[in-house]
């Protein structure tokens, strides 16, 4: 009998919900907000982070940095790789992505008219391409072919107030002595990202190699999927000769990646916090619809169903809208996060805060993150917003009289 009694309730509960349309869209409508609202929130919150890491792998560093440990430590050429063999035969062993030398060295830079102090960066034209996305964006002029040639940003070239076709002169204190070479400014980047522009120095390695005395590299820069650098690192790190190691982006970046973390932290108060507008809003909604079918409820009553089965009544109602709603929610919020993790639609919309975004590490693209997590978030958001729902409504109904109830105004 107690098993009829509640099914017989379900589908009462289930025919209710249809026959109430507007209430039953209206409930719908709201969940699937706040199921829409947590999952691009949480898309937002690791879209950040994986923007961050992208700017830094693809314009400052590495996706993965290979190179002695003692230059992770001190990052001078003099603890650079004199014998580049080695490194280059473990990653052909590892069956790594692409990969390109670099020399980074502190220099001055002459021109004309001024002088400023720089970290450059000797590459291969050709193979940093595979690796980084600076030669991509060099906004005016072209990206190195040969030696004799360098790219700047075009911020540091404004204050050199050097042009293109312009000559510089580099100098550095080499591992024989001082040396200098004068440059024929041929491109200048417009990556709009802060390091980038504003310090940007690239030459080609051979011109670096003389510049620094040194043969070969200060370190490798190997090519990794967004969000495998770690894993790579780890691959790398057993192939490779004792004296090197492989790290990935993420442990490189400093207090940038302390502020990410401090961030990812604060989102979670926030997160609980859009969670609870969505409990009030849903529990707003099913007390506002309780309120308007009380003289409905007092029918229902006085025909003869009790208030225990009453109140189940309305809590499955509100379950089936609920679930409804949050399958809804779940269909729109993947499609919606699914669109902006492939299209950089919020890029240009934060570009809007101008240098403060370039600055933090951005650069002018930023995508939204996918993750099937987000399914489980916004259930937990969905499930507190029913249980606050299904108690106060639910409550309600138990409490009441067929007589008062068919009274009520």
């Amino acid at each position: 009998m107690r098993n009829a009694a509640a099914l017989t309730t379900a589908r009462l509960a289930w025919r209710n919900i249809w026959r109430h349309r507007q209430r039953t869209y209206l409930l719908a409508a709201v969940v699937a907000y706040a199921t829409v609202a947590t999952i691009f929130y949480w898309s937002l919150v690791d879209g950040y982070m994986l923007s961050v890491l992208e700017a830094h792998a693809r314009y400052v560093l590495a996706p993965v940095t290979v190179a002695r440990t003692a230059w992770f430590a001190d990052p001078d050429p003099e603890n650079g790789m004199t014998d580049t063999e080695r490194a280059l035969a473990a990653l052909a062993s590892a069956d790594s992505p692409p990969y390109a030398p670099r020399l980074r060295f502190a220099g001055l830079l002459t021109s004309p008219y001024l002088s400023e102090t720089a970290f450059l960066r000797g590459v291969d034209p050709f193979a940093e391409t595979a690796v980084s996305r600076v030669p991509a964006r060099v906004g005016e002029g072209r990206w190195l072919t040969a030696s004799g040639e360098v790219v700047l940003g075009y911020k540091l070239a404004k204050r050199l107030d050097v042009r293109l076709g312009e000559r510089l002169v580099v100098s550095t204190a080499a591992l024989a002595g001082p040396r200098s070479l004068g440059l024929e400014v041929v491109g200048l980047t417009h990556a709009r990202v802060s390091t980038v522009d504003n310090s940007g120095v690239y030459l080609h390695i051979d011109d670096a190699r003389y510049l620094t005395g040194l043969p070969g590299a200060t370190h490798l820069a190997v090519n990794a999927p967004l969000g495998r650098e770690q894993a790579l690192a780890r691959r790398l790190a057993k192939a490779l000769p004792a004296s090197l190691t492989a790290k990935p982006v993420w442990d490189l970046v400093g207090p940038i990646k302390t502020d990410v973390e401090a961030a990812k932290k604060l989102s979670l108060p926030i997160g609980l916090l859009l969670a609870i507008f969505a409990a009030l809003a849903v529990t707003s909604t099913l007390i506002v619809s309780v309120l308007e079918r009380t003289r409905e409820f007092g029918v229902i009553l006085a025909l003869g169903m009790n208030s225990g089965n009453l109140g189940w009544m309305i809590v499955l109602e509100a379950a089936f809208a609920t679930a409804v709603g949050w399958l809804l929610g779940l269909l729109l919020g993947y499609v919606l996060i699914y669109y902006t993790s492939t299209h950089n639609v919020l890029g240009p919309f934060f570009q809007l805060y101008g240098e403060a975004w370039s600055e933090a590490g951005f650069a002018e693209e930023f995508y939204t993150f996918l993750s099937p997590l987000y399914v489980l978030y916004s259930l937990i958001t969905v499930i507190v917003s029913a249980l606050a729902a299904f108690f106060f409504p639910a409550l309600r109904a138990r409490r009441l009289q067929a007589a008062a109830a068919l009274r009520w105004e």
